[in-house]
Parts: structure tokens; C-alpha cells; sequence
């Protein structure tokens, strides 16, 4: 997809909880600098921690593209939605959402799109034709974030590693994979809407062939020991041709996301398979370090339970939002 224009307009309408808004609380944590102010109607439970503006002021300002970041069950746009979405098209905005219903299917918002000759980016869904993967060799170099489940800090882990590359002055992008990171990248694929061939020359068309000293950061999603998932975790490890492998993991649960009745692997029996499905598109694949979220876990025990860890794995073993990412990148070569 063609990339987006920042700076951002953040919209969250009346969303009734914090959780709701995730979405744009990620892209005002990753890219404070984009965010020009959050427009939100009377009711909205949620705050980004920015001010509250106006189209028409935030257009005063430079906004080019607002943005719908807000999550919901099953992805719908609220029907009082729309005529604020419509008044930024008329204002000269760009508008961009990743909910499941596609932006360009609401008539009088493809209406006001065309009229203004503004761009509509549904992020979660591809606007082009992806091929199959071919697991031909490529040139440059990658890393993907790999996890034991769902939901346990794959974009944050990414987006922490290529942050402490560029501050060394490392060739580093991230490549995101969910409507997200998407949003924070200013572009990407939403692996989760590609049909399942598909994946992998997603992943291949995401982090193409580039220099030798530069290294593609790549979102993960899923995890090969999901159930629901396993089949999109598969299909980035095989697109994605990783040099480098960090494993994710959330030590305080008990279960599967989601699913009460599948257990968690243990994280070595975990790296041995994600390593075993990567060998197939890279031999050379390795991991190099683990990323904890350590939120659960009591301060007295965090370092230990860390310490433990990385004797175990013989890895860099760390919370990337307190520890920080640079014993990972240490280890690249």
C-alpha cells in the first residue's frame, strides 16, 4: 500500500474504554511526533495524553490524514461516525482506519473521497495483488520478533530494537504486519488479512532484497503453539528469511490466549520449533536474545526470574519497556 501522510488527527468518536482506543495509544506512544491532537466526542471514556482539537484547527496545524484508531468487536464504524469523517475529507484530510469494514464500502464516504480527491487506507486489507512466496535468498539483513503466545510484546520488542539501532546509528527499519504497526510505520501488510498462500510473499514483498549492512525489523503475530494462529506465525517465518530470531514471552500465564484448555510450551521446546521452521527459507537462522514482559511479575523477582533465564538460554533475557533493548542488539552480528 502506498504510505500514509502525517502529521496524524486522532479519532476515537465516544469509545467507551481505554482499551478501545489502543490503537492510536500505540501510534501516540511510537510516534509522539505525528500526532497533532485527539478529536473526541462528548462521552469518550479514552485520552491519549494530547490535546483535543478540531478538523479544522488540526488541518491549521499540517494534519494530513486522520486517523479512526479505535478497535471494536467485529470491526464495525458507528453509524454517527461518518459525517465527522466526511467533514475532514472536506476539510483535505486523508482518512485512515483499520477496522474489518473497508472505509470505501460506506457510500457517502467513497463519495466525499472521490469528490475531495482524498485517499481512504483500510490498512487491515491488501490493495494489491501479493504473490506466493518463493524463499529465493535475498540480500540485507532480518530480524523477526516470534512469540510463545499471542499478545505478549512482538511489535513493542520490534519497534524497541530498531529504535536502539537507528540511536547507534544502524541501518534499521521496522516492517509492520498489523494494522498497528501499520499506522506507526506509515505503511506495511496486515498479514492477518491475506489469504493463507499468500503469506509468506507478503512477508518476502514487505522486507525485499536491500543493503548489506541494513536490517529489516519485522512485526510478528501469532504464535506457532496457537491453535487459532499457527498457520500465520508459520507463513512469517518462512516469508521473513530471518537472520535473527527474538522470542517473546509472558511469563504469568497459564493458558493460551483465549483458549483455557491449551498450555503454554515451555520457552526452550518453543525456539526449537520457531528455529526448525525458519532453517527452511535460512539455515543460518539463530536466535539472540529474549524479551520478557515482566509487568506481572513481582520487582523482587523480576531480576531473578530473568537471571535465571538467560543461565538457561544462554541468551540476553530482558523487558524491553524497563531494560531496554541494547544486550539484543549487542548480539547481532
Amino acid at each position: 500500500m502506498s504510505e500514509m501522510q502525517n502529521p496524524y488527527l486522532m479519532f476515537l468518536g465516544d469509545v467507551g474504554d481505554q482499551l478501545g482506543a489502543k490503537t492510536a495509544q500505540g501510534i501516540v506512544d511510537w510516534r509522539p511526533d505525528w500526532c497533532i491532537g485527539q478529536l473526541r466526542f462528548k462521552g469518550c471514556v479514552a485520552d491519549l495524553g494530547i490535546r483535543d482539537i478540531s478538523i479544522g484547527d488540526a488541518v491549521a496545524a499540517g494534519a494530513k490524514t486522520m486517523i479512526v484508531g479505535i478497535v471494536n468487536s467485529g470491526g464495525f464504524l458507528p453509524p454517527h461516525w461518518i459525517s465527522e469523517i466526511i467533514e475532514a475529507l472536506d476539510a483535505g484530510m486523508d482518512i485512515a482506519s483499520g477496522l474489518h469494514i473497508r472505509l470505501g464500502d460506506i457510500p457517502e464516504i467513497q463519495e466525499a473521497a472521490i469528490r475531495n480527491g482524498r485517499a481512504l487506507f483500510d490498512v487491515r486489507h491488501p490493495t494489491h495483488t501479493i504473490p506466493t512466496g518463493k524463499g529465493t535468498r535475498r540480500s540485507g539483513k532480518r530480524l523477526l520478533a516470534v512469540g510463545t503466545d499471542c499478545s505478549v510484546g512482538k511489535m513493542y520488542t520490534a519497534l524497541a530494537i530498531e529504535k536502539e539501532m537507528r540511536d547507534r546509528g544502524m541501518n534499521a527499519d521496522f516492517r509492520a504486519t498489523g494494522q498497528t504497526g501499520i499506522f506507526i510505520a506509515g505503511s506495511g501488510i496486515s498479514i492477518d488479512a491475506v489469504v493463507a498462500d499468500f503469506i509468506s510473499g507478503a512477508v518476502e514483498e514487505l522486507a525485499p532484497d536491500n543493503d548489506a549492512d541494513h536490517w529489516d525489523i519485522i512485526e510478528g503475530q501469532g504464535s506457532l503453539f496457537h491453535p487459532s494462529f499457527a498457520g500465520v506465525s508459520l507463513g512469517l517465518l518462512h516469508g521473513a528469511q530471518a537472520d535473527a530470531l527474538v522470542l517473546c514471552h509472558e511469563p504469568t500465564r497459564t493458558h493460551m490466549r483465549g483458549l483455557p484448555h491449551q498450555p503454554l510450551p515451555d520457552l526452550l521446546t518453543c525456539m526449537e520449533l520457531n528455529l526448525t521452521a525458519a532453517k527452511l527459507t535460512n539455515p543460518a537462522a539463530i536466535f539472540v536474545g529474549v524479551a520478557i514482559n515482566t509487568s506481572g511479575l513481582a520487582m523482587d523477582k523480576r531480576r531473578d526470574y530473568l537471571t535465571a533465564l538467560e543461565d538457561e538460554l544462554g541468551l540476553p533475557c530482558m523487558d524491553p519497556f524497563k531494560d531496554g533493548t541494547a544486550a539484543i542488539v549487542d548480539n547481532l552480528s
